[in-house]
């Protein structure tokens, strides 16, 4: 789960490899960087695969995907030109808590109809998140800045179908955003900017966030949301699923993908890290622990790392496992790192260095080997039949191009580059 907050800072600074310290302003600036003319990729039904991204939780470690995401869409750039984004080749992108916030980033629509923002500007924003502690944080900047860049934006007009969990603290239940839902229940087609909020609210960092919406004969519908780490911090499977329902309800987009054809699936999985190597507790420490110090011991906060780092795992174990058992298990790729350490492994030390520490983060993590969980010891071990995940990734850049090739074919659309 993931406490995020753009604090009020001003910086000079220019350049990709800067933190820019006024994201409002500069994300704003940027709506006409994109040339309206590139295409998104045709539904499904014009292709052979469907693709999939999600995008863990994490506070200011999701910086690591961001340096990731921007990696990946480099490579893509360098296939099909400088304009294309992310959003033009996935057909769902998921995103919890600071996922979520990046999930918006890459599918909000700009005043052409194209990403509000590209992928290398990702980390220029969560780069802003300020270290805070406690339940004293009334989160109304956050709230200001996320509405200022995302205006009157509602799930529904996504540039592409996303998914985006919250927990509802009222109703005890999970309430999961999608634009195919927004779609077909006005009640759900909610304000982008409440529901990143709402997937935002990391119980002890965050408040709650209320909000309401009305159904089609005008009756309001209340929401209670908070944190969607509480639900699904790796929200993978709850992606694919989501195609699942999608197909069973009749979505001619995905025809004719069967609702358990997973086989025909290509996912591409980004964690936020963890701190598993560092063992930091045992069943001797927990045991003397109360109320407080499961919520907060030693700069840590056992609970909230406990169930969201399981979540987290479990679905990796699931979707690495069904991936095997399809013998299709090169088209899923989970990059993540767990042997955080120190400063990396919080949620919300955003000094200057730490921010710094996790773009590097990111970048070693590119060359290292791809990795599967064990599911005995629930490590990761490297894949000796896979090689660097920058090797995997480029991989998966060609794949990506070429399905958007065949499909803008099929629909008879030029393109031009």
């Amino acid at each position: 789960m993931s406490p995020v907050h753009v604090p009020e800072l001003s910086s000079g600074g220019s350049g990709s490899g800067s933190l820019t310290l006024n994201p409002v302003q500069r994300a704003l600036s940027r709506l006409s960087s994109s040339s309206a003319l590139t295409p998104r990729s045709p539904p499904p039904s014009y292709g052979s695969i469907v693709t999939v991204l999600s995008i863990d939780g994490g506070g200011v470690r999701g910086i690591i995907p961001g340096t990731i995401l921007a990696f990946l869409e480099e490579k893509l750039q360098e296939l099909d030109g400088p304009d294309v984004r992310i959003a033009d080749y996935f057909d769902v992108i998921a995103g919890t808590s600071t996922g979520g916030l990046v999930t918006a980033m890459l599918t909000a629509p700009d005043a052409k109809g194209r990403p509000l923002f590209a992928a290398k500007d990702i980390n220029n924003f969560l780069g802003l998140l300020r270290s805070m502690r406690g339940p004293k944080y009334d989160g109304q900047y956050l709230h200001s800045v996320v509405k200022e860049l995302l205006g009157e934006t509602r799930v529904g007009e996504a540039l592409q179908n996303i998914v985006i969990p919250t927990f509802d603290i009222k109703l005890l239940q999970p309430t999961i955003f999608s634009r195919y839902d927004a779609r077909n229940d006005v009640s759900k087609n909610a304000l982008l900017s409440d529901v990143c909020i709402s997937t935002s609210a990391a119980p002890t960092y965050l408040p709650g966030h209320h909000f309401e919406t009305k159904d089609k004969d005008g009756k309001p519908r209340a929401f209670n949301l908070i944190d969607g780490g509480v639900a699904a911090n790796n929200p993978t499977m709850l992606a694919m699923t989501d195609v699942s329902k999608q197909i069973l309800l009749g979505n001619q987009d995905f025809f004719p993908i069967k609702p358990a054809d997973y086989g025909k699936f290509m996912v591409l999985s980004l964690g936020t890290g963890s701190a598993k190597v560092e063992e930091k507790f045992d069943a001797a420490a927990c045991s003397k622990w109360g109320i407080l110090g499961w919520l907060y011991n030693h700069g840590a906060t056992p609970l909230i790392d406990s169930f969201s780092q399981a979540s987290a795992d479990l679905v990796d174990i699931q979707a690495s496992v069904l991936f095997q058992a399809l013998h299709c298990e090169k088209r899923y790729l989970r990059i993540q790192d767990d042997e955080l350490k120190g400063d990396t492994s919080s949620v919300d030390v955003s000094t200057p260095e730490n921010l710094n520490r996790l773009v590097e983060v990111g970048k070693a993590l590119l060359k290292r080997s791809v990795c599967r969980v064990n599911v005995e010891t629930g490590k990761t071990v490297p894949d000796d039949n896979r090689g660097t995940n920058e090797e995997e990734l480029i991989s998966f850049t060609h794949m990506l191009s070429q399905e958007r090739k065949a499909r803008l074919q099929k629909k008879g659309v030029t393109i031009t580059q």
